[in-house]
């Protein structure tokens, strides 16, 4: 109890910047998944071959490795941005090739029938995604992006090395400080587990709300 009064205005500190973090690259990795998740369904080759080539790249390298070259490496070649720049941006790009496979994977799964049926009416390429297969497969999105999301959380505990000051890096300066290691990443561990019972708690009322609202059965996202 003692720590939580000493060092309760760094801890506050380290979760609302956890919580910053994780909204920001949220939104990155969002808007990812749809551009290269259709990108991968492209008509055009070259379209297609590009998407792959980020697919592959930040799903086959570490995402530590990818925020220290954005945070160290660019700099070199006169591009620099901030820590907390540095650390959406890899997180949001490295979850985001995750995310355009759910994409992907849940517009293939819209039955066949439905974009020969808007084909028949003669719908272009995007009104075919926008009112036919898009519609049809988000609520089957919705419960890996929910997965996604927890794995989000806790990747931003790597921007403490980058010197952002988020939970664990509150962690750190309280076990430096104290020389005790036990409370302080208990303390947060606990922290980071209600962080993400609120994502769970989130996804599974969005994804009850829209089965609702199209009379399926939701999936949990747990």
């Amino acid at each position: 109890m003692e720590l939580i009064v000493e060092f309760y205005p760094l801890l506050v500190k380290g979760t609302l910047l956890t919580i910053e973090l994780t909204v920001v690259s949220a939104v990155i990795a969002l808007a990812i998944s749809f551009i290269v998740g259709l990108a991968r369904l492209s008509r055009h080759w070259i379209v297609r071959t590009l998407a792959l080539i980020y697919l592959e790249f930040f799903r086959g390298t570490s995402a530590l490795v990818q925020m220290f070259f954005m945070f160290y490496v660019l700099p070199l070649l006169g591009i620099s941005l901030s820590p907390f720049l540095a650390g959406v941006i890899a997180c949001g790009f490295n979850l985001g090739s995750y995310g355009s496979e759910v994409v992907r994977g849940a517009i293939k799964s819209v039955g066949k029938g439905q974009s020969e049926a808007a084909h028949s009416l003669n719908y272009t390429s995007y009104q075919r995604y926008r009112y036919v297969l898009i519609p049809q497969a988000v609520p089957m999105m919705i419960p890996p992006f929910g997965n996604l999301l927890i794995e989000l959380m806790k990747l931003t505990a790597l921007t403490s090395l980058i010197t952002l000051s988020d939970l664990t890096f509150a962690a750190q300066i309280i076990r430096s400080q104290t020389a005790m290691t036990l409370e302080p990443f208990l303390l947060i561990l606990v922290i980071y587990f209600l962080i993400a019972s609120v994502l769970v708690g989130f996804t599974d009322w969005l994804a009850k709300s829209i089965a609702k609202r199209r009379g399926m059965t939701p999936v949990r996202t747990n």
